[in-house]
């Protein structure tokens, strides 16, 4: 393999300091703003104009497989044609998608524009990422912790803050409040628009005409690297067993006749754990083997999911929360830091984004494929295949991942 970024480590200044609390403040904004388009607006809002339930599925699957699409082509963008041009144009979208919800009276409508907000996450995630480890990779571990846990904060807040917009506005007629909610996705995404603006490259890079050849190079460059193959599967299970927990607990509560404020707190409990230890696990990754974290992260989370249809309190249901927030926390902020230690430097970009379209494949077919299982076998069923995929692409890992 060519050389690797470990050979031009450098130690972290003041400069890149600030700019981890800059791209923090950015991500933060930007999954608010995405998630208040979405949470809990999206479905009522489809409601109101019509839809179906099958509708309403469709196009909640949309905007995942715009990242599922979209990632990796924008990771070999970024390592061909820099950083910034891919942050302008994600900003762009973050503010003008909110915007085109406002003028939708027919459900059809939303399928591309939820397409089209979707890429803006899509080139996001993989982008913010390699910059983060261009910058401390010696830290990278700790910091692309931190600036997870802020996009964490914004995907906490934009729900209460759209569901009190909602209400607010109640009384008034017709399809308002829910354009209400949508102008507050765009004014979220003022200053994402703004900072990307303002965001500068150490070193520009020319532009040039970039091949469908440079495409599959890259594509072929990290899915025939054994190590990072390995990696892909992790995270897809990690997504495959979080769309399920994220999606059938619920129902599975509600059949339990748990009341939904308790499923709230649950959830709550573990978007709290993933918030406030991720950047914590990140700090550890950065100083013991990432492999011994990414297998007991992953075998946790797992564990804790094949426990849900064996469970029966409250406190229960709490621990299992906690269980695979921390199995989450612990896996995914390892794989992003163990996939920089491996790729080749003028593939960075490719390379996470290759992880986050893995990533969308398991979150996108989790709920898919469990549902289907749980209207055939039902809940234990269900669950215990996110169990059994978990512990088969642990042993994947382990025989990729070490010698």
């Amino acid at each position: 393999m060519s050389k690797s970024l470990t050979d031009e480590v450098k130690a972290p200044t003041s400069t890149d300091r600030r700019l981890m609390y800059y791209i923090s403040l950015l991500g933060f904004f930007a999954i608010f703003s995405t998630s208040i388009s979405k949470n809990p607006v999206l479905p009522l809002f489809m409601q109101s104009i019509g839809s179906s339930d099958a509708v309403i599925g469709l196009i909640s699957a949309i905007s995942p497989f715009a990242g599922i699409m979209f990632s990796f082509p924008v990771g070999v963008l970024s390592d061909r044609l820099g950083r910034r041009r891919l942050l302008i144009t994600a900003g762009a979208i973050f503010l003008i998608a909110p915007l085109l919800y406002i003028f939708i009276d027919q459900p059809l409508w939303m399928i591309p524009i939820r397409f089209f907000h979707g890429t803006a996450t899509a080139i996001l995630g993989p982008v913010i990422s390699a910059i983060i480890v261009e910058r401390f990779f010696e830290r990278k571990g700790e910091m692309l912790g931190k600036y997870a846990s802020s996009t964490l904060i914004g995907r906490t807040f934009a729900p209460l803050t759209g569901g009190i917009i909602l209400s607010f506005f109640s009384a008034y007629p017709g399809l308002f409040r829910f354009q209400m909610v949508y102008v507050a996705a765009a004014i979220a995404a003022v200053p994402v628009f703004v900072m990307t603006l303002f965001y500068r490259e150490k070193s520009d890079r020319p532009l040039k005409v970039i091949t469908l050849s440079v495409f599959k190079e890259s594509f072929v460059n990290f899915f025939s690297h054994r190590r990072l193959r390995g990696i892909a599967f992790v995270d897809m299970a990690t997504y495959f067993a979080f769309g399920t927990f994220e999606t059938f607990l619920p129902i599975f509560l509600a059949s339990s006749g748990f009341d939904p404020y308790q499923t709230g707190i649950i959830f709550a409990v573990q978007v709290l754990m993933i918030a406030t230890t991720k950047p914590v696990f990140g700090w550890i990754a950065d100083r013991i083997d990432k492999r011994i974290q990414i297998c007991v992260g992953l075998l946790l989370c797992g564990i804790a999911i094949a426990a849900i249809p064996l469970s029966s309190s409250f406190s229960h249901f709490i621990v299992i929360s906690i269980g695979a927030g921390l199995g989450i926390s612990l896996s995914t902020v390892a794989t992003s830091a163990y996939v920089a230690d491996l790729a080749k430097k003028e593939e960075l970009g490719a390379s996470m984004g290759a992880l986050s379209s893995t990533m969308d494949i398991g979150h996108s077919t989790g709920p898919i494929v469990t549902g289907l299982i749980i209207t055939v076998a039902g809940f234990t069923a269900g669950f215990f295949t996110s169990f059994l995929l978990v512990v088969v692409v642990t042993g994947v890992f382990v025989w990729s991942g070490f010698e």
